[in-house]
């Protein structure tokens, strides 16, 4: 059923429970409810309806949320994007998908009955954008059960019930937040929304969160000040050990997963033991012939998996004819009631003097330098070689650690192939709308010769 349908059962029977908290305010599920009708028969008004795209572009994160249950309610197909972007934007990725209707306001309420809208098995309810390492936004669209049939997985495997108060701390045009954000509310439970600048307010937020959704670099900064927390839903990029190690210390449960936008849920670690399956995936590594080292790309089949990319735009999606799909991302070996141990995006691989690097496990070493606040790590073009390793780093405070110490670091901990040979230090790390960094952008302006990008020496 739409997810807007769970909101008005939640409103029937509990009407005064807060739904909703976001920068202007709180609504319990009763208002929420009213408003999603009321706008829902605004946009069935303008003829909206069955087999139109949405494109939801505000910077309000309950207005948001408000425009894609209504547009979800009245049968259509909503996509969230960002909301700096103009039309010309919007109507070059929405262009090739067929007719839509733009939202850059709040959708104002129309009196009117009830809205009731009769989904079919094939309908292609949610759209959302992914941009991976890269940066470049593609549009993914799914069904509705995609998504909606593994909220009971999720809400059993962390624990979440209609009276948790979920913590949802990143910008709804991520697939991330905005899973998080929807499974809240079908889920009956209090979903706090603060915008895209919400660490000036984070302590006093998790004095009230019990649930947070987050990055894994993001993890840090909540568990200086846990508050009510009692679990933390980590996705997007591998969660470091220590960090999982310190949220065990401090009291918070850490259920994190690995997946992709256009896959959903993968694998899931709910209590430290490892990556396993999610509910109703099958996983698969295949070999990638003798250059990958001894890694395969990872498969899988499920429930969850998206139809595909908006107006065929080209991503990293691959089908087989037996139902499975891999976005390239690579592994190590693997058999069924074993430990999936992700590696890294296989198109994010260093050739490097006929060796296979994959750039997450220089990271992982490497992040743990004193001073080190992030790191990406690239292949650099080289005559001889095909690409050298490079780190790029983000350092914690104005100055990096010395080269060094990173170096003594990378011998201690690395193979020679995957030692970095090159050390810049940026001030900034640029970061896609998830908080992850942009890896294909680092390594675009390191060959543009950004005066930004310092080198180590």
């Amino acid at each position: 059923m739409p997810v807007a349908q769970h909101v008005m059962r939640h409103a029937a029977e509990r009407p005064s429970h807060p739904a909703v908290c976001g920068p202007q305010g709180e609504l319990t599920y009763d208002q929420l409810a009213e408003r999603i009708h009321g706008a829902a028969r605004h946009l069935l008004g303008r003829g909206v309806g069955p087999g139109t795209l949405v494109a939801i572009g505000l910077a309000d994160p309950v207005e948001l949320l408000t425009a894609v249950l209504a547009a979800d309610l009245a049968g259509a197909t909503p996509l969230v994007g960002d909301p700096a972007w103009g039309r010309e934007r919007w109507s070059s990725v929405a262009a090739a998908a067929g007719p839509h209707f733009h939202v850059d306001a709040p959708l104002p309420g129309v009196a009117g009955p009830a809205v009731a809208h009769e989904p079919k098995p094939g309908d292609r309810a949610w759209a959302c954008f992914s941009s991976g390492s890269t940066g470049r936004p593609r549009a993914i669209v799914r069904t509705r059960a995609s998504w909606t049939e593994s909220f009971p997985h999720l809400a059993d495997l962390a624990g979440i019930g209609p009276d948790d108060v979920v913590l949802i701390p990143g910008p709804l045009v991520s697939s991330l937040y905005a899973f998080a954000a929807v499974h809240t509310l079908a889920t009956g439970a209090t979903a706090l929304l603060p915008g895209r600048r919400p660490s000036r307010t984070m302590a006093g937020l998790l004095d009230r969160a019990t649930v947070v959704h987050l990055v894994p670099h993001r993890l840090p900064d909540v568990l200086e000040h846990p508050g009510s927390l009692r679990v933390a839903v980590v996705g997007g990029a591998a969660l470091d050990p220590d960090t999982r190690a310190a949220a065990v210390r401090a009291g918070v449960r850490v259920v994190s997963y690995y997946g992709a936008t256009e896959l959903s849920f993968v694998a899931v670690d709910a209590d430290g033991g490892g990556l396993r399956p999610f509910p109703g995936v099958e996983i698969e590594v295949r070999p990638v012939g003798p250059a990958g080292g001894g890694l395969g790309e990872v498969w899988a089949r499920s429930p969850w998996l998206a139809d595909g990319y908006l107006g065929d735009a080209a991503g990293p999606l691959r089908r087989d004819g037996d139902g499975w799909a891999t976005v390239g991302d690579v592994a190590e070996p693997y058999r069924v009631g074993e430990v999936l141990r992700v590696r890294g995006r296989g198109d994010g691989a260093i050739q490097t003097g006929g060796a296979t690097v994959v750039p997450e496990d220089v990271e992982e070493v490497l992040r743990k330098v004193p001073g080190v606040g992030d790191i990406v790590v690239v292949g650099s073009p080289h005559p001889s070689l095909g690409a050298v390793v490079t780190a790029v780093i983000e350092a914690e405070c104005a100055t990096p650690p010395p080269r060094a110490l990173l170096e003594a670091t990378a011998r201690g901990g690395l193979d020679a192939a995957q030692r970095p040979r090159r050390w810049y230090a940026v001030p900034n790390l640029p970061r896609t709308q998830t908080g992850k960094p942009a890896r294909a952008l680092v390594a675009a302006r390191l060959a543009g010769g950004d005066p930004d990008i310092r080198r180590l020496v």
